[in-house]
């Protein structure tokens, strides 16, 4: 005992010396207003260790405020610039976002003195544009002193640039108004928008110089729709008058654009260039597609869709030349050997408008053909000629029209309108396409976000080079991304995935998962444990142990189909008990794969894909909706590939001769209008009796086999009949609806019982 109260007091002695060296009491005082007093001048000398030691078994509230302003330690840290002491004030729970008397947080008098802490506190911050009494945010007070550095990490960790405080003073003007030149050069370059709308107001002729710089190429388009945008949210008048302007421009580019004469690729790139910022401003509006309410193209009803009226004009001229176009494809089917007269009618087009571009009525346009009046018919005696010099062109335009279209309609959903466009025209864009297969991938981007058009080119798509087809894949699916190179190593380390390399699929699981999607979209960067190699390398070795991993037997998430080849789901997954996040993390594994171009050795079967495809959901959306006025044209036949070669195989007897219309469904019609109990005799009529477990597991020759329609040649009063060892209804191919509903009650009400051979 004696020696034990000995080490103690020794302890203490020991303690006590070091207090005296450093003129100090042992502890802190239980008061906290005496305490914070004994605590302020070391954190003002950024004495971290000491005030450290003095935390250590003190009860003393960090977030404690004390005097006239009720400002605590981590203010005084912040504004003294001392980092140690306000790291570990933070990491004992100091509040980072507690505001004074005056709304001032720590952040702002990091920001005031320019001092290097302020990286460090504003990872911590809730709100990076928390504003003081006077409505100042820290940006204002950086801007104000002049602090770069500060004003670049606070931009960066998204600090509104155009923020106003009560007086309406934006951190812009206290960077001029206080004599800082390179602040305000900071604030200009990160795409700050009040001075084009300070200059518009005193000076409105500038606005329209403003609209013109959209088809300057050297300006950015990313600046001009940060400027625009701005500009646009400021006021009503602001929005109406950017759009209507912007839609004229668009116009007088397309029109120059369908001109011969003109260069095709500086107004192709000018058209779509001025389309994408009118879209993006449009979206910004004070409603949105998503709301359900008219955006423009039902009747123009809405004030926001009159901006769409000057382009009316070029959506009519481009219908025009199609239609001109499919009247010569016609005349030259039915008379290949006489000349056309309608290349005579495009030539009187060109004509007419080159008489209005050169007229005064309208801003002169250069003319549609200047070329002499011999070239006119000497060119345009062929349509192929006419269709090779127009085809990109008006493709260019079809690719404007498509983007305003869809920029009015909730995101998913495909304009009425668009798709009324290109089932009229239907003939003459294949015949583009035909003539020109890079059309596709340079303008008809529309396909791959219509499934219901892309069917009319699939045909034509699969003939193109597999190379081409995954450029215009990976173009639209990095469309609109700040930087499509794809930068695999994040510079932030936290984001790195450190992977296990002997529980690879369960370390990668909860790795990814901690993860966001934009970070894994932006890159991956992988270091397996113990090692410190990193790169593409590693990256590409890791989707490779995982591809395999995911398919492993032991995880029972996957099972090899019959041909011992592909792979499929496995209906017995449920034995892993984690096996729906685990298929969660495979199907993120494949997307980040396809997304970020690394190949994994996984052949899944067909049916698998087209169940990801979501193929039976669209098949049963033909099926619940009316499709007579979609124009899709399809017929009772897939395409496949036969040893490389695309070969259309009917589903029935003629099936690629039979339009599959709303006339084909009435057998569902019928059923629809059944009562419960001739539903229950046409299920008994078709499997023989219910079986156990219910009708959810209907047995087949191989297994599971469900409820299936099979159509058979019509005669007359032939009843239906069914093969009730395979689930499937023999309908014969009745010639109306009714018809059908009466031989089917029929079959069910006197033919339920017997059977014979099929």
């Amino acid at each position: 005992m004696m020696e034990r109260a000995m080490e103690q007091l020794n302890v203490q002695l020991s303690r006590l010396t070091r207090s005296l060296r450093r003129a100090r009491t042992v502890e802190l005082p239980d008061d906290n207003e005496t305490a914070v007093y004994t605590l302020m001048p070391m954190v003002m000398a950024d004495q971290h260790r000491s005030v450290s030691e003095l935390l250590l078994n003190s009860k003393f509230d960090v977030n404690y405020a004390f005097g006239r302003v009720k400002r605590s330690l981590l203010h005084i840290a912040a504004n003294c610039g001392s980092v140690e002491c306000l790291v570990l004030l933070l990491k004992r729970g100091a509040n980072p976002n507690y505001q004074d008397i005056s709304g001032c947080t720590p952040l702002h008098l990091a920001a005031r003195n320019g001092t290097e802490l302020l990286h460090d506190l504003v990872q911590h911050v809730s709100n990076v544009d928390v504003e003081d009494a006077m409505g100042q945010t820290a940006l204002h007070v950086a801007c104000q002193n002049g602090h770069k550095t500060t004003v670049l990490c606070l931009l960066d960790s998204g600090a509104d640039i155009n923020r106003p405080n009560i007086s309406g003073a934006t951190p812009l003007y206290f960077a001029c108004s206080h004599g800082q030149r390179d602040t305000a050069q900071i604030l200009l370059s990160r795409g700050y928008g009040e001075t084009c709308e300070i200059l518009i107001q005193h000076h409105s002729r500038l606005f329209q110089t403003l609209i013109q710089m959209t088809q300057n190429d050297e300006m950015k388009e990313n600046m001009l729709r940060q400027v625009l945008e701005h500009v646009s949210q400021q006021r009503d008048s602001h929005y109406q008058r950017i759009l209507t302007s912007l839609a004229e421009v668009a116009t007088t580019n397309g029109h120059k654009l369908l001109s011969l004469s003109s260069s095709y690729e500086a107004q192709m790139k000018s058209l779509l260039r001025i389309v994408r910022i009118f879209c993006h401003v449009f979206r910004l509006g004070p409603s949105s597609p998503n709301n359900g309410n008219d955006m423009g193209y039902n009747g123009n009803k809405t004030p926001r869709s009159q901006v769409f009226k000057p382009m009316e004009l070029l959506w009519h001229s481009l219908d025009e030349w199609l239609v001109l176009i499919s009247t010569e494809l016609d005349r030259n089917r039915k008379n290949p050997s006489s000349p056309s007269s309608s290349s005579s009618e495009i030539a009187s087009l060109l004509l007419k408008q080159r008489e209005v571009d050169h007229s005064g009525s309208t801003p002169k346009l250069p003319s549609l053909l200047d070329a002499q009046t011999a070239m006119e018919t000497e060119v345009y005696a062929d349509g192929e000629d006419v269709i090779s010099m127009t085809a990109s062109r008006l493709s260019a335009v079809i690719q404007a029209f498509y983007m305003c279209c869809s920029c009015q309609m909730p995101q998913g959903m495909t304009s009425p309108r668009f798709i009324e466009f290109v089932c009229k025209h239907d003939e003459v864009l294949k015949c583009f396409v035909t003539r020109n297969p890079k059309i596709i991938f340079n303008h008809f981007h529309f396909l791959l976000e219509c499934p219901e058009l892309m069917s009319r080119f699939m045909h034509i798509i699969k003939g193109q080079p597999f190379k081409d087809r995954c450029e215009w894949f990976y173009e639209h699916l990095l469309a609109g991304q700040p930087d499509s190179d794809m930068v695999h190593r994040p510079v932030n380390e936290n984001d790195i995935l450190l992977i296990h390399r002997d529980s690879i699929f369960r370390s990668s699981c909860e790795m990814v998962s901690k993860s966001t999607n934009e970070k894994l979209k932006q890159g991956i960067a992988v270091r397996f444990h113990g090692e410190e190699g990193m790169g593409q390398g590693v990256v590409r070795e890791w989707f490779d142990i995982l591809s395999n991993e995911i398919i492993n037997p032991d995880y029972a998430l996957f099972t090899q189909s019959a041909d011992g080849t592909t792979f499929q789901p496995n209906s017995n997954s449920s034995v892993n008990p984690d096996h729906l996040n685990y298929f969660q993390f495979a199907g993120q594994i494949l997307g980040l794969a396809l997304y970020h171009r690394q190949l994994v050795n996984i052949y899944f079967t067909r049916s698998f894909y087209k169940h990801i495809l979501e193929y039976a959901k669209n098949l049963q959306w033909i099926l619940d909706n009316d499709i007579s006025d979609l124009g899709l044209e399809l017929t009772f036949s897939v395409e496949t590939d036969v040893f490389g070669a695309m070969e259309e195989m009917p589903l029935k007897p003629g099936g690629t001769s039979i339009l599959v219309t709303q006339d084909n469904k009435w057998f569902w019609k019928v059923v629809n209008s059944l009562t419960q109990e001739e539903r229950v005799l046409l299920l008994q009529f078709v499997t023989g009796r219910v079986p156990h477990g219910g009708f959810a597991y209907l047995m087949g020759g191989s297994g599971l086999q469900k409820f299936t329609v099979a159509a058979v040649p019509y005669t007359s009063n032939l009843l239906p009949t069914s093969s009730t060892c395979i689930n499937m209804l023999k309908l014969p191919e009745y010639p109306s609806q009714e018809v059908l509903r009466d031989r089917l009650l029929v079959a069910l009400h006197c033919g339920s019982y017997g059977y014979t051979m099929a």
